[in-house]
């Protein structure tokens, strides 16, 4: 998808091939989740403790795990249509659909913002835990308007975020190429929205959850798309703060 993406953003007047970016290429695959789990802590804490911003391209949520292991104090903002928040799943506490448990467990109450959120079960729903966890969701999010969400996250979040992104979030639309699509989800024009307003925050980053195989084409190319916002942003900010 990239291959057909201009490396330059004029939304933000910059050019991606003068920015410093890295590709470390692909971790192995292996069908044991601890173990994958603890390779990608094992290289996002090396990413992490030189100062640099990871930014994983994964199928399973699951990996966003593994990075969070190395930090602490920060806040983290997700785009999930579920809330991933059972403690374990088909015998497994590290499945996809406990994400939002297992972060919620690393980084503390009230540090954890979910955005499009239209699909949990009732044994999440009724977990004392839940309430730790701000779920806004896609309902909310027409409701209230993107601007109003995006001034409740800025108001919520510390100076340092990890942000995951599940492409299921966005509406199957945008990004029909997911494991579990859902209807009435977010526009990809808002969660661009969202990642672009506080992308100076923004410490290590994830998409997840495509599946290419389910694709035409527009989910590889959306997440595509919304990595190079990310770094087109964040290197404006910057660049903008410098100037000041």
């Amino acid at each position: 998808a990239y291959d057909n993406l201009e490396s330059f953003e004029p939304n933000y007047g910059i050019d991606l091939t003068q920015c410093k970016i890295s590709d470390l290429g692909d971790l192995p695959v292996y069908e044991d989740v601890s173990y994958v789990l603890s390779e990608v802590e094992d290289v996002t804490r090396i990413i992490f403790n030189d100062r640099k911003i990871p930014v994983m391209i994964g199928g399973e949520h699951s990996i966003t795990v593994g990075a969070l292991r190395n930090l602490k104090d920060v806040s983290m903002v997700i785009i999930d249509a579920h809330s991933d928040f059972r403690d374990s799943y088909f015998d497994n506490k590290y499945n996809h659909a406990c994400v939002t448990r297992r972060a919620l467990e690393i980084l503390g109450p009230n540090k954890i913002i979910s955005v499009g959120t239209r699909s949990t079960s009732l044994e999440e729903i009724t977990s004392p835990d839940y309430k730790n966890v701000r779920f806004i969701t896609a309902n909310e999010v027409r409701e209230s308007g993107i601007s109003n969400v995006i001034s409740e996250i800025k108001n919520s979040i510390s100076d340092s975020v990890y942000f995951s992104i599940d492409m299921d979030g966005i509406d199957p639309a945008y990004a029909p190429g997911v494991g579990t699509p859902e209807p009435y989800g977010l526009s990809s024009v808002d969660v661009r929205s969202i990642l672009t307003s506080i992308s100076d925050k923004i410490i290590g980053f994830d998409i997840n959850e495509m599946t290419p195989l389910y694709d035409n084409g527009n989910t590889s190319m959306l997440a595509a798309k919304l990595i190079q916002d990310f770094i087109a942003s964040r290197e404006k900010a910057i660049l903008n703060k410098n100037i000041k």
